[in-house]
Protein backbone atom coordinates (compact mmCIF):
# COMPACT_ATOMS: atom_id res chain seq x y z
CA UNK A 1 0.00 0.00 0.00
CA UNK A 2 2.74 2.42 -1.04
CA UNK A 3 2.99 4.91 -3.85
CA UNK A 4 4.95 7.55 -5.79
CA UNK A 5 8.59 6.16 -5.56
CA UNK A 6 9.77 4.89 -1.80
CA UNK A 7 7.67 2.03 -1.44
CA UNK A 8 7.31 1.16 -4.84
CA UNK A 9 10.98 0.72 -5.63
CA UNK A 10 11.35 -1.32 -2.29
CA UNK A 11 8.60 -3.76 -3.56
CA UNK A 12 10.07 -3.60 -7.26
CA UNK A 13 13.68 -4.83 -5.98
CA UNK A 14 11.88 -7.43 -4.14
CA UNK A 15 9.48 -8.56 -7.30
CA UNK A 16 12.56 -8.81 -9.29
CA UNK A 17 13.85 -11.45 -6.91
CA UNK A 18 10.49 -13.25 -7.45
CA UNK A 19 8.23 -12.36 -4.51
CA UNK A 20 4.41 -12.17 -5.67
CA UNK A 21 3.71 -8.17 -5.18
CA UNK A 22 0.24 -7.37 -4.97
CA UNK A 23 0.03 -3.39 -5.32
CA UNK A 24 -3.41 -2.33 -3.21
CA UNK A 25 -3.70 1.06 -4.85
CA UNK A 26 -7.13 3.24 -4.12
CA UNK A 27 -9.34 4.19 -6.53
CA UNK A 28 -7.99 6.59 -7.96
CA UNK A 29 -4.63 4.69 -8.59
CA UNK A 30 -1.05 5.80 -7.77
CA UNK A 31 -0.01 9.33 -8.26
CA UNK A 32 2.48 8.30 -9.90
CA UNK A 33 0.85 6.75 -12.63
CA UNK A 34 -0.02 10.09 -13.86
CA UNK A 35 3.35 11.72 -14.42
CA UNK A 36 4.49 12.70 -18.04
CA UNK A 37 5.24 11.16 -20.25
CA UNK A 38 3.23 8.61 -21.36
CA UNK A 39 1.51 6.60 -23.87
CA UNK A 40 -2.04 5.97 -22.33
CA UNK A 41 -3.57 7.55 -19.39
CA UNK A 42 -2.45 6.12 -15.84
CA UNK A 43 0.34 4.97 -17.13
CA UNK A 44 3.21 7.23 -16.86
CA UNK A 45 7.25 6.47 -17.36
CA UNK A 46 8.29 6.57 -14.06
CA UNK A 47 5.43 4.56 -13.05
CA UNK A 48 6.30 1.64 -15.50
CA UNK A 49 9.67 2.28 -14.16
CA UNK A 50 8.80 1.47 -10.50
CA UNK A 51 6.08 -1.06 -10.37
CA UNK A 52 7.13 -3.76 -12.82
CA UNK A 53 6.84 -7.36 -10.87
CA UNK A 54 3.25 -6.79 -9.33
CA UNK A 55 -0.36 -7.28 -9.31
CA UNK A 56 -2.54 -3.90 -9.54
CA UNK A 57 -6.01 -4.31 -7.05
CA UNK A 58 -8.14 -1.54 -6.10
CA UNK A 59 -9.73 -1.36 -2.73
CA UNK A 60 -11.31 1.47 -0.58
CA UNK A 61 -10.19 1.59 2.68
CA UNK A 62 -12.63 4.10 3.59
CA UNK A 63 -15.43 1.36 3.38
CA UNK A 64 -15.63 -1.67 5.54
CA UNK A 65 -15.96 -3.88 2.53
CA UNK A 66 -12.48 -2.39 1.11
CA UNK A 67 -10.90 -2.99 5.32
CA UNK A 68 -12.58 -6.57 5.34
CA UNK A 69 -11.09 -7.61 1.52
CA UNK A 70 -7.25 -6.23 3.01
CA UNK A 71 -7.61 -8.09 6.16
CA UNK A 72 -8.38 -11.46 3.91
CA UNK A 73 -5.55 -10.69 2.01
CA UNK A 74 -3.07 -9.87 4.54
CA UNK A 75 -4.39 -13.65 6.58
CA UNK A 76 -1.67 -15.29 4.69
CA UNK A 77 0.43 -12.62 3.65
CA UNK A 78 4.25 -12.77 4.43
CA UNK A 79 4.69 -8.47 4.81
CA UNK A 80 2.73 -5.67 4.09
CA UNK A 81 4.19 -2.16 3.55
CA UNK A 82 2.79 0.91 3.75
CA UNK A 83 3.17 4.73 3.35
CA UNK A 84 -0.52 5.74 4.62
CA UNK A 85 0.44 7.65 7.53
CA UNK A 86 1.07 5.42 11.03
CA UNK A 87 -2.11 7.69 12.74
CA UNK A 88 -4.29 6.85 9.79
CA UNK A 89 -3.95 2.90 9.56
CA UNK A 90 -4.56 2.93 13.40
CA UNK A 91 -7.78 4.64 12.72
CA UNK A 92 -8.93 2.13 10.21
CA UNK A 93 -7.68 -0.52 12.70
CA UNK A 94 -4.86 -1.20 10.10
CA UNK A 95 -2.33 -1.24 12.55
CA UNK A 96 0.55 -3.58 13.28
CA UNK A 97 -1.19 -4.57 16.87
CA UNK A 98 -4.22 -5.14 15.48
CA UNK A 99 -3.37 -7.26 12.27
CA UNK A 100 -1.39 -9.61 13.77
CA UNK A 101 -3.82 -10.52 16.01
CA UNK A 102 -5.38 -12.24 12.78
CA UNK A 103 -2.02 -12.97 11.26
CA UNK A 104 0.59 -13.65 14.08
CA UNK A 105 3.64 -14.24 10.89
CA UNK A 106 2.01 -10.82 9.22
CA UNK A 107 5.99 -8.46 9.46
CA UNK A 108 4.32 -4.94 8.73
CA UNK A 109 6.80 -2.13 7.25
CA UNK A 110 5.67 1.43 8.03
CA UNK A 111 7.84 3.77 4.94
CA UNK A 112 6.96 6.72 6.45
CA UNK A 113 8.71 10.77 5.75
CA UNK A 114 9.76 11.02 9.66
CA UNK A 115 10.42 8.41 12.50
CA UNK A 116 7.93 8.24 14.39
CA UNK A 117 8.93 9.12 18.38
CA UNK A 118 9.69 12.45 17.00
CA UNK A 119 7.95 15.42 16.57
CA UNK A 120 8.13 15.35 12.96
CA UNK A 121 6.11 12.33 12.82
CA UNK A 122 2.49 13.45 11.58
CA UNK A 123 4.27 16.20 8.91
CA UNK A 124 3.98 14.70 5.25
CA UNK A 125 7.23 14.62 3.53
CA UNK A 126 8.28 13.99 -0.05
CA UNK A 127 12.21 14.00 -1.49
CA UNK A 128 12.50 17.63 -1.83
CA UNK A 129 11.59 17.76 1.51
CA UNK A 130 13.64 15.45 3.17
CA UNK A 131 16.83 16.69 1.12
CA UNK A 132 16.15 19.83 2.93
CA UNK A 133 15.48 18.93 6.54
CA UNK A 134 18.64 16.10 6.17
CA UNK A 135 21.20 19.04 5.54
CA UNK A 136 21.68 16.78 1.82
CA UNK A 137 20.18 20.71 -0.10
CA UNK A 138 23.06 22.59 2.53
CA UNK A 139 25.90 20.73 0.59
CA UNK A 140 25.82 23.50 -2.07
CA UNK A 141 26.84 25.92 0.33
CA UNK A 142 29.09 24.32 2.08
CA UNK A 143 31.33 23.75 -0.60
CA UNK A 144 30.70 27.22 -2.29
CA UNK A 145 28.92 29.71 0.85
CA UNK A 146 28.27 32.27 -1.93
CA UNK A 147 25.88 29.45 -3.50
CA UNK A 148 22.69 29.03 -2.57
CA UNK A 149 21.09 25.50 -1.12
CA UNK A 150 20.42 22.98 -3.89
CA UNK A 151 18.68 19.85 -4.10
CA UNK A 152 20.19 16.98 -6.38
CA UNK A 153 18.76 16.34 -9.13
CA UNK A 154 17.53 13.17 -8.37
CA UNK A 155 15.12 11.60 -6.22
CA UNK A 156 17.80 10.73 -3.74
CA UNK A 157 15.30 10.33 -0.41
CA UNK A 158 13.17 8.24 -1.78
CA UNK A 159 15.29 5.77 -4.21
CA UNK A 160 17.57 5.55 -1.18
CA UNK A 161 14.32 5.03 0.69
CA UNK A 162 13.50 2.15 -0.90
CA UNK A 163 16.47 0.59 -0.81
CA UNK A 164 16.73 0.69 2.68
CA UNK A 165 13.51 -0.55 2.56
CA UNK A 166 13.84 -3.62 0.73
CA UNK A 167 16.62 -4.73 2.89
CA UNK A 168 14.85 -4.18 6.28
CA UNK A 169 12.12 -6.43 4.78
CA UNK A 170 14.57 -8.88 4.19
CA UNK A 171 16.03 -9.27 7.15
CA UNK A 172 12.73 -9.15 9.00
CA UNK A 173 12.00 -12.41 6.93
CA UNK A 174 15.17 -13.93 7.77
CA UNK A 175 14.67 -13.21 11.39
CA UNK A 176 11.51 -14.46 11.37
CA UNK A 177 12.67 -17.93 9.43
CA UNK A 178 15.11 -18.61 12.30
CA UNK A 179 12.92 -17.69 15.56
CA UNK A 180 9.06 -17.73 14.05
CA UNK A 181 8.92 -14.18 15.35
CA UNK A 182 7.66 -11.69 13.00
CA UNK A 183 8.23 -7.70 13.59
CA UNK A 184 6.67 -4.23 13.02
CA UNK A 185 9.10 -2.50 10.98
CA UNK A 186 9.70 1.31 10.47
CA UNK A 187 11.85 3.12 7.70
CA UNK A 188 12.01 6.61 8.01
CA UNK A 189 13.27 8.59 4.69
CA UNK A 190 14.44 11.56 6.74
CA UNK A 191 16.69 9.56 9.31
CA UNK A 192 17.57 7.03 6.45
CA UNK A 193 18.82 10.16 4.32
CA UNK A 194 20.81 12.02 7.27
CA UNK A 195 22.01 8.85 8.53
CA UNK A 196 23.61 7.97 4.52
CA UNK A 197 24.87 11.33 4.20
CA UNK A 198 26.70 11.70 7.62
CA UNK A 199 28.80 8.32 6.25
CA UNK A 200 31.84 10.70 5.51
CA UNK A 201 30.14 14.18 6.75
CA UNK A 202 29.86 13.68 10.12
CA UNK A 203 33.79 14.06 9.81
CA UNK A 204 35.21 16.53 12.88
CA UNK A 205 31.77 16.26 14.60
CA UNK A 206 32.55 13.01 15.35
CA UNK A 207 35.31 13.76 18.40
CA UNK A 208 33.47 17.15 19.68
CA UNK A 209 31.30 17.46 22.98
CA UNK A 210 28.57 19.02 20.73
CA UNK A 211 28.93 17.99 17.30
CA UNK A 212 29.58 20.91 14.94
CA UNK A 213 32.57 20.57 12.71
CA UNK A 214 30.79 18.45 9.97
CA UNK A 215 31.82 18.24 6.64
CA UNK A 216 34.13 15.77 4.60
CA UNK A 217 37.13 17.99 3.08
CA UNK A 218 37.55 15.84 -0.01
CA UNK A 219 33.67 16.61 -1.02
CA UNK A 220 33.27 19.90 -0.54
CA UNK A 221 36.65 21.65 -1.99
CA UNK A 222 35.48 23.28 -5.41
CA UNK A 223 37.80 21.84 -7.66
CA UNK A 224 36.47 18.55 -6.99
CA UNK A 225 34.13 18.29 -10.48
CA UNK A 226 35.01 16.71 -13.07
CA UNK A 227 38.30 17.76 -15.75
CA UNK A 228 37.85 19.69 -18.54
CA UNK A 229 40.53 18.06 -21.36
CA UNK A 230 41.53 19.36 -24.59
CA UNK A 231 38.52 18.13 -26.05
CA UNK A 232 35.51 17.34 -23.56
CA UNK A 233 35.32 15.71 -19.56
CA UNK A 234 36.64 13.11 -18.15
CA UNK A 235 37.10 11.77 -14.19
CA UNK A 236 40.96 10.87 -12.89
CA UNK A 237 41.04 9.94 -9.32
CA UNK A 238 44.29 8.82 -7.77
CA UNK A 239 43.74 8.05 -4.39
CA UNK A 240 46.17 5.45 -3.06
CA UNK A 241 50.11 7.26 -2.20
CA UNK A 242 51.39 4.79 -5.15
CA UNK A 243 48.31 5.87 -7.58
CA UNK A 244 49.70 9.69 -6.77
CA UNK A 245 53.38 8.88 -7.54
CA UNK A 246 52.31 7.22 -10.81
CA UNK A 247 50.03 9.81 -11.85
CA UNK A 248 53.30 13.03 -11.62
CA UNK A 249 55.56 10.11 -12.92
CA UNK A 250 53.14 9.73 -15.88
CA UNK A 251 52.41 13.35 -16.51
CA UNK A 252 55.83 14.22 -16.59
CA UNK A 253 55.74 15.18 -12.97
CA UNK A 254 58.54 14.02 -11.18
CA UNK A 255 59.12 16.77 -8.91
CA UNK A 256 55.81 15.80 -7.29
CA UNK A 257 56.43 12.21 -7.24
CA UNK A 258 58.20 12.45 -3.48
CA UNK A 259 56.13 15.58 -2.83
CA UNK A 260 55.50 14.84 1.18
CA UNK A 261 51.52 15.54 -0.07
CA UNK A 262 51.69 12.39 -2.16
CA UNK A 263 53.29 10.28 0.39
CA UNK A 264 52.23 11.36 3.00
CA UNK A 265 47.89 10.98 2.91
CA UNK A 266 47.10 13.22 5.97
CA UNK A 267 49.01 16.04 4.63
CA UNK A 268 47.29 15.25 1.36
CA UNK A 269 43.61 15.22 2.89
CA UNK A 270 44.70 18.55 4.62
CA UNK A 271 45.68 20.08 0.77
CA UNK A 272 43.58 18.29 -0.99
CA UNK A 273 42.18 21.35 -3.09
CA UNK A 274 44.93 22.58 -4.01
CA UNK A 275 46.09 19.12 -5.20
CA UNK A 276 43.10 18.87 -7.25
CA UNK A 277 43.48 22.47 -8.99
CA UNK A 278 46.93 21.12 -9.84
CA UNK A 279 45.02 17.91 -11.59
CA UNK A 280 42.98 20.10 -13.69
CA UNK A 281 45.38 22.54 -15.23
CA UNK A 282 47.36 19.34 -16.37
CA UNK A 283 44.01 17.79 -17.46
CA UNK A 284 43.93 20.48 -20.11
CA UNK A 285 46.80 19.55 -21.84
CA UNK A 286 45.75 16.02 -23.51
CA UNK A 287 42.47 15.38 -25.32
CA UNK A 288 40.19 12.64 -23.40
CA UNK A 289 41.24 9.42 -25.02
CA UNK A 290 44.56 10.15 -25.05
CA UNK A 291 43.93 10.41 -21.04
CA UNK A 292 41.99 7.35 -20.85
CA UNK A 293 44.71 5.79 -22.39
CA UNK A 294 47.29 7.11 -20.83
CA UNK A 295 45.55 6.19 -16.61
CA UNK A 296 44.92 2.83 -18.24
CA UNK A 297 48.87 2.12 -18.47
CA UNK A 298 49.21 3.70 -15.02
CA UNK A 299 46.78 1.71 -13.90
CA UNK A 300 44.98 4.57 -12.00
CA UNK A 301 41.19 5.00 -12.02
CA UNK A 302 39.71 6.93 -15.09
CA UNK A 303 36.41 7.06 -16.97
CA UNK A 304 34.85 9.75 -19.17
CA UNK A 305 32.10 12.15 -18.24
CA UNK A 306 28.82 10.70 -20.07
CA UNK A 307 25.73 12.25 -20.71
CA UNK A 308 22.44 10.15 -19.82
CA UNK A 309 21.73 9.87 -23.36
CA UNK A 310 25.04 8.50 -24.14
CA UNK A 311 24.56 5.87 -21.60
CA UNK A 312 22.74 2.98 -23.99
CA UNK A 313 25.86 3.42 -26.52
CA UNK A 314 28.67 2.58 -23.14
CA UNK A 315 30.28 -0.52 -24.59
CA UNK A 316 30.17 -2.22 -20.85
CA UNK A 317 26.78 -1.61 -20.02
CA UNK A 318 26.01 -2.77 -23.80
CA UNK A 319 27.79 -6.04 -23.22
CA UNK A 320 26.13 -6.82 -19.68
CA UNK A 321 23.01 -5.75 -21.35
CA UNK A 322 21.86 -3.31 -18.77
CA UNK A 323 19.55 -1.13 -21.12
CA UNK A 324 16.55 -4.35 -21.70
CA UNK A 325 13.25 -3.52 -24.02
CA UNK A 326 10.39 -5.72 -23.32
CA UNK A 327 7.47 -5.86 -24.65
CA UNK A 328 4.47 -4.06 -22.64
CA UNK A 329 0.99 -5.72 -23.38
CA UNK A 330 -1.00 -2.03 -23.46
CA UNK A 331 2.21 0.28 -23.42
CA UNK A 332 3.76 -1.47 -26.51
CA UNK A 333 7.32 -1.91 -26.29
CA UNK A 334 9.62 -0.12 -23.79
CA UNK A 335 12.83 0.40 -22.28
CA UNK A 336 13.67 -0.44 -18.71
CA UNK A 337 16.80 -1.59 -16.61
CA UNK A 338 18.39 -5.16 -15.85
CA UNK A 339 18.83 -5.64 -11.85
CA UNK A 340 21.99 -4.93 -11.73
CA UNK A 341 22.56 -7.60 -8.64
CA UNK A 342 23.79 -11.09 -10.36
CA UNK A 343 22.59 -14.66 -8.49
CA UNK A 344 24.58 -17.65 -9.59
CA UNK A 345 21.42 -19.61 -8.85
CA UNK A 346 18.13 -17.40 -8.52
CA UNK A 347 19.00 -14.32 -10.84
CA UNK A 348 16.50 -11.11 -10.53
CA UNK A 349 14.13 -10.71 -13.74
CA UNK A 350 12.75 -7.79 -15.30
CA UNK A 351 9.86 -9.19 -16.77
CA UNK A 352 8.64 -11.87 -14.65
CA UNK A 353 5.11 -9.76 -15.07
CA UNK A 354 4.63 -6.36 -17.05
CA UNK A 355 3.92 -3.30 -14.63
CA UNK A 356 0.10 -3.53 -14.10
CA UNK A 357 -3.14 -1.63 -15.22
CA UNK A 358 -4.99 -0.02 -12.21
CA UNK A 359 -6.89 -2.97 -10.90
CA UNK A 360 -6.06 -5.21 -13.40
CA UNK A 361 -5.93 -8.01 -11.27
CA UNK A 362 -8.70 -7.23 -8.80
CA UNK A 363 -10.88 -10.17 -9.95
CA UNK A 364 -8.03 -13.07 -10.15
CA UNK A 365 -7.26 -12.11 -6.64
CA UNK A 366 -10.58 -11.04 -4.85
CA UNK A 367 -12.59 -13.13 -7.49
CA UNK A 368 -15.14 -11.86 -9.23
CA UNK A 369 -18.19 -10.00 -7.43
CA UNK A 370 -21.60 -11.62 -7.14
CA UNK A 371 -24.13 -9.98 -9.86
Amino acid sequence: MTSVAFGPLATQMLGDLGADVIKVERPEGDLLREIQPARNPGMGAAFLNTNRNKRSIVLDLKSETGRAQLRKLLSTADVMISSIRPAALARLSLDPDSLRCENPKLITVSATGFGQDGPYAAKPAFDDIVQSASGFASLATMRDPEAAPDYAPTIIADKLGGVTAAYAIMAALFHRQRTGEAQHVEVPMFETLTAFLLVEHLDGATFEDRPQDFGYARMLVPHRRPLRTADGYITILPYTDAQWERFFRAVGRDDMAEHPWVTDMRLRSRNIGAFYDIVAQIALTRPTQEWLDLMAEADIPAMPVRSLPELPDDPHLAATGFFQRLAHPTEGEIWTTRPPVRFSATPARADHRPAPRLGEHTDEILGKPEE
